[in-house]
């Protein structure tokens, strides 16, 4: 039996979908966030020594990081299903936003998320202005325009299409749900992303979604 370790709120609920979507039977061990530090707890360096999740074990070994553990379950599991075939067109843009999900869109999130953290974190209140300044200047010169620029060439993308790599769901459009899902929680779709909210609202529907978030538990964004 493959089992997943789940961490709540994260990144793993993706692969819960993945196997959902596959029909593959699998075991959900959940892990509950720190209160204070909201990072995973120490019991999951018990798995992985990285400590993170997502994580899964399959015949006895350990997977991590998502997009190698996506090519494991397609490649064990998959039958040719949610992976378009290699050396067409289709293949070419699954492979591009298997690698860019993590590579290029989650980088600049999970930095927002650090910025927000920041100028709310407890402080002397002489260096609060000292550090939304700070904030302020990453977010103007580097964080708004980059991420416009990501999120702009991905509602281009789905401007020809339903799905990131052409007419059929495949794995690129799971492990991208995230970084989506993340961008517009915090605010980032609300208007002039009219194909990301589309696209958004389409793989929410799908009842392996809903299946994966029943068997994840409670799944709320980073903000």
């Amino acid at each position: 039996m493959l089992t997943v370790h789940h961490l709540e709120n994260s990144r793993s609920q993706r692969i819960l979908w993945l196997l959902e979507e596959l029909g593959v039977s699998y075991d959900v061990k959940r892990y509950e966030r720190d209160k204070e530090s909201n990072l995973a707890p120490a019991e999951l360096k018990a798995v992985h020594p990285l400590g993170k999740s997502p994580v899964i074990e399959d015949n006895g070994k350990v997977f991590a990081e998502t997009g190698a553990m996506i090519e494991h379950i397609l490649d064990a599991y998959g039958r040719g299903r949610l992976r378009p075939s290699a050396g067409t067109p289709a293949f070419d843009d699954y492979r591009y936003w298997l690698h860019a999900a993590e590579g290029t869109y989650m980088p600049p999130l999970v930095f927002t998320l650090f910025m927000n953290r920041i100028e709310t974190a407890p402080m002397p209140f002489f260096a609060k202005p000292i550090a939304k300044k700070i904030a302020q200047s990453i977010r103007e010169g580097y964080l708004n325009h980059t991420m416009k620029a990501q999120y702009d060439f991905l509602e281009a993308t789905l401007e020809n299409s339903p799905w990131l790599a052409g007419d059929d769901i495949t794995a690129a459009d799971i492990i991208m749900s995230f970084p989506v899902e993340a961008f517009v929680a915090r605010g980032g779709g609300e208007e002039g992303y009219p194909n990301i909210a589309a696209y958004l609202m389409r793989f929410q529907a799908r009842p392996a979604y809903q299946r994966a978030l029943e068997r994840g538990g409670p799944y709320a964004l980073m903000k």
